[in-house]
């Protein structure tokens, strides 16, 4: 009895054109990602924007007939309006005020630490150490380390500007993000399904269920990350203002982005503190350390419940998300 074994089926001709196809294909998507590559960070907005909306879309829907171009036009100026239009703003007061904000770095780094207070010396117990402590502290050359650290004011300015780019690209951007959100949200369905689609042809209804956590996921972010950086940034901006921190506005601007980019409020706030401390006394100081440290509150505690509560996945691996996809 003869038993009758199949012929090999991975020949090397085989594998050899699965190859070169599968090449083929990684070369092809390469191309193609290089040539859309301008349309990147407006497609990536559009899409986080349009995931995060799409519930207030569909309720939107209900109440205005069930016209969908309605719909789309309320929800895309509501987008505008929450997501768009604080990051245009922050942007466009930065990028209008690079002289001041050159001559605040200049000045910044022109600061000398001033002698310590009398009522300082002579507190009990503490008093003689703060003496020392002063001392050292104060024969630091600020200046001479921040030009070891740091290239030169005017080269940040000019990096920010390359970076970020003139008010033309930052218009064109703002445009493509809103035609490309309002196409999304006038077929979302069926780019829902496309991507439904997709996941289940990977992994099958492991594959759905991972989709549809992942747009929680980006929506919990989004919402998240967008409202805690708004409630942060009104926080410190308003805590500059009434204790009188000069260049406010643009501290407030940056005060935004820092959020929105995951540094925290301390990147502006500390220093002002710091500042007030020294040449405002020690009770304007108070008070704007009482807004530094509830803006630190509000970044720590409301970001991760907003978070949580649209995805529920860990919070590591959401806050490695954010800063990553940030970055």
């Amino acid at each position: 009895m003869t038993i009758n074994t199949p012929p090999p089926s991975d020949t090397p001709a085989r594998q050899t054109r699965v190859v070169l196809a599968a090449m083929t294909a990684v070369g092809m998507i390469l191309c193609s990602l290089w040539v859309v590559r301008p349309f990147l960070p407006a497609t990536i907005w559009a899409v986080t924007i349009g995931v995060t909306t799409w519930p207030l879309l569909l309720h939107i829907q209900k109440f205005l007939w069930g016209s969908r171009g309605l719909a789309v036009t309320v929800t895309s100026l509501v987008a505008i309006m929450v997501y768009v239009l604080p990051f245009w703003l922050a942007t466009t007061t930065v990028l209008t005020h690079t002289a001041e904000l050159k001559t605040l770095a200049d000045s910044a780094l022109a600061f000398r630490i001033p002698s310590e207070p009398e009522w300082l010396q002579h507190l009990p117990f503490i008093g003689p150490k703060t003496t020392v402590w002063w001392q050292q502290i104060e024969n630091v050359r600020l200046p001479q380390l921040a030009n070891r650290i740091l290239p030169d004011t005017g080269k940040i300015i000019g990096w920010v500007l390359d970076y970020a780019g003139s008010f033309g690209m930052l218009a064109l951007q703002f445009l493509l993000t809103l035609i490309i959100l309002a196409a999304l949200h006038t077929r979302g369905e069926a780019a829902a399904n496309l991507v439904m689609n997709f996941g289940s042809a990977l992994a099958g209804e492991r594959g759905r269920e991972m989709v549809l956590l992942a747009g929680r996921t980006i929506r919990g972010v989004a919402i998240g990350v967008t409202v805690t950086a708004l409630a942060e940034s009104a926080v410190g901006g308003l805590g500059m203002f009434l204790t009188g921190v000069p260049w406010a506005s643009i501290l407030t601007a940056i005060t935004f982005i820092a959020c929105l980019l995951q540094a925290g409020p301390g990147v502006t706030l500390i220093p002002a503190v710091i500042w007030m401390f020294f040449f405002h006394g020690i009770g304007s100081a108070v008070v704007l350390l009482v807004f530094t440290i509830l803006a630190i509150v509000i970044d720590n505690l409301l970001r991760p419940f907003l978070i949580r509560k649209q995805a529920n996945v860990p919070l590591v691996l959401i806050m490695v998300g954010v800063i990553g996809g940030l970055a």
